[in-house]
């Protein structure tokens, strides 16, 4: 591998660097107070900011507004967004969407494009991927998926029940995964379905131990025969277990580098409070203790950046199965490796960690969650090990 950046993807580093430490984080907490209204009006002028400065969906081909830089520089220019809870949604990179986009890029056609992929890309719809449901239902095992679509006639009804279905509620369309065959590899198919579709009921947007912000609110929904025709199917009935991992491999590494841009930030907050508070008649920064923890988290921080480019180089190479370990590999690493950062933020700050002056407990709470979605630690742990065990993991690379 090569560590080095090309000269446009460092600059454009920087830019998106720049523009988050001058505009977002400046008016994260207005973003967050209007939302909690409905509101966004200062998200909005930043997006329209973002698009005027050529920061905006840069992953995306040029043709969508975008600057067609690939999974590497996405990883690269995630990470920085990632730096505020807020940042990814100001470029229009943020989840579910982006994870969306490049499904609908990889699998749509030219029809499902100009309908669903080109509203997504300028912001005037939102999405949610729909998969998971509640027990007995699909959850860490897509095997357990139960709702279902049954073919009539020249389309298709779906019957079934969804929940942690992000941005369900509000979403413009919503991608979901049903049953259309017992097949245990292609039973699965992804539909393309409008939210305002007959039948589509929004149960609820359910509390979570994570601060409800912009799409991030759970939903719980049903589908109570909803009629779609063929051309809502993503590519070819039963493709839906190979899509759906097509989209969570690189969303796991999205997730990766807005992970640790959050972390990066949290440990730099840590430094300047370390620097100036005394306790015992010397700052912070000198008690070994403190030192062991900031040692601990630079270390993390940094294997999770080399993990995460490791596996994004290999996606970039077209080695998607082989990645796939090294994915949850990265994963782990870094939803562990945030949690303890925050964790360890807290503890750093003392009284002032645990208040609401700081926003550790805030971005603990929805950081928790890092270790649960896209697959719980456990999960990828046995994948891990069983594919150490076939021989499929290179200790060497």
């Amino acid at each position: 591998m090569d560590f080095s950046l090309s000269d446009e993807l460092a600059t454009l580093r920087a830019a998106v660097r720049t523009f988050v430490d001058e505009h977002v984080i400046p008016n994260e907490q207005a973003i967050i107070l209007e939302d909690r209204e409905r509101r966004t009006d200062t998200l909005q002028k930043l997006q329209q900011k973002a698009k005027s400065e050529g920061l905006w969906v840069p992953h995306l081909p040029v043709a969508l507004g975008g600057r067609g830089l690939g999974v590497m520089g996405m990883c690269v220019l995630f990470r920085e967004m990632g730096r505020s809870p807020v940042g990814a949604k100001v470029f229009n990179c943020d989840a579910p969407d982006q994870g969306n986009m490049d499904l609908l890029l990889m699998a749509g056609s030219d029809a499902q494009k100009a309908r669903w992929l080109e509203p997504l890309c300028n912001a005037t719809m939102t999405s949610a991927f729909c998969l998971t449901e509640p027990a007995p239902g699909a959850g860490a095992d897509p095997t357990n998926l139960r709702t279902r679509a049954t073919r009539d006639g020249d389309g298709w009804v779906i019957d079934g029940h969804k929940w942690y279905s992000t941005g369900g509620g509000a979403a413009g369309v919503l991608l979901l995964v049903a049953r259309t065959s017992d097949d245990p590899k292609e039973g699965a198919t992804v539909f393309i379905v409008p939210r305002d579709a007959k039948g589509v009921v929004h149960v609820r947007d359910f509390a979570t131990m994570g601060e409800e912000l912009l799409q991030h609110r759970e939903a719980e929904l049903r589908f109570e025969g909803v009629r779609v025709g063929d051309d809502a199917v993503l590519g070819r009935v039963g493709d839906g277990f190979r899509l759906a991992q097509a989209r969570l491999v690189p969303a796991r590494l999205t997730h990766c580098m807005r992970w640790l841009g959050l972390a990066d930030r949290a440990l730099s907050m840590c430094r300047e409070y370390l620097a100036t508070r005394v306790a015992f008649g010397k700052t912070l920064a000198h008690h070994q203790m403190l030192q062991r923890m900031l040692a601990e988290n630079a270390r993390a921080i940094h294997s999770g950046n080399l993990m995460t480019a490791h596996c994004a180089w290999m996606l970039e190479k077209g080695d998607a199965k082989a990645a796939r370990v090294y994915s949850s590999m990265a994963k782990n690493h870094v939803a562990q490796a945030l949690c303890k950062v925050l964790d360890d933020a807290i503890q750093m700050h003392g009284g002032l960690g645990y208040s609401q002056d700081v926003p550790f407990s805030t971005w603990y709470r929805s950081a928790r969650a890092a270790r649960i979605a896209d697959g719980p630690d456990e999960v990828h742990d046995m994948v891990v090990a069983r594919d150490f065990m076939m021989g499929r993991v290179d200790l060497l690379v």
